[in-house]
């Protein structure tokens, strides 16, 4: 059976995602959240080489619970936590790598606003991760695909958050793995919350994080149907379920 905590945790994670369910009272969910400031961008110096990492195949995933953050490289820093509520440890999305005396990673963060961004200095502490998959969804076309080394594995209809809860657009990546107990639930048989939040939904439990989930519905694909997460019917989700943390997620309309 589900504990009461892993439903607290689920509420955190994805809610916002059904239409016809009210909001759940849960806990907020326990992530440090940095300031916008903390996407500044440094123009290099002429010493500096700069990686092109827009292909987006690298994740950086830190030893330890928590992970220092610069919000340039050698300028400010602190601590964030490197764990979901899950308990999983994070792999940051990967976006920039410059070079100095030592190589300077800039990571997506799993915080508002959508887009934020931070550097982590490369050191014993920090490892990088090569990613093969990547997650591609279309909100005109109402079309998941997902690719491993660029090939195509899977092509799912979905269902999208309806006009006055838009599903955000941008570059996310998957940040927690979240089994549901019962498949005919809100949430299907599984959800993956994914890094970024909803544009509109910002007092939810957990700040409206967003999801891709499943669910018993299969005439939900094709239609505008969530609060913004992503609906996959529940067979097709479960192929989704082993997508690794970091894994990209691109989302066009």
């Amino acid at each position: 059976m589900i504990s009461r905590y892993t439903l607290i945790v689920v509420a955190s994670l994805v809610v916002g995602c059904t239409a016809s369910d009210t909001a759940q009272q849960a806990a907020p969910t326990p992530t440090s959240s940095p300031s916008s400031s903390a996407s500044v961008t440094v123009a290099p110096s002429p010493t500096t080489r700069e990686h092109d990492f827009s292909d987006l195949d690298r994740g950086l995933q830190s030893r330890e619970p928590d992970i220092r953050i610069w919000r340039s490289p050698g300028g400010k820093s602190r601590s964030m936590v490197a764990n979901n509520p899950m308990g999983e440890r994070l792999v940051f999305l990967v976006t920039e790598a410059r070079e100095r005396d030592v190589t300077w990673y800039r990571v997506l963060l799993p915080s508002r606003p959508n887009g934020s961004t931070a550097w982590v200095k490369e050191g014993p502490d920090v490892r990088v991760v090569r990613l093969n998959d990547r997650v591609e969804i279309d909100l005109s076309e109402y079309t998941l695909v997902r690719y491993d080394d660029g090939k195509r594995v899977g092509r799912y209809k979905v269902g999208i958050g309806q006009p006055q809860w838009p599903t955000p657009v941008g570059t996310f990546y998957v940040w927690a793995h979240v089994p549901q107990a019962s498949p005919s639930g809100p949430y299907g048989a599984y959800a993956i919350g994914l890094s970024g939040f909803s544009d509109v939904l910002t007092e939810w439990p957990g700040g409206g994080r967003f999801a891709i989930h499943g669910t018993a519905n299969r005439w939900d694909g094709g239609r505008k149907v969530s609060h913004g997460c992503i609906r996959v019917f529940n067979p097709q989700v479960m192929k989704l379920s082993d997508l690794p943390l970091g894994t990209p997620v691109v989302i066009t309309r």
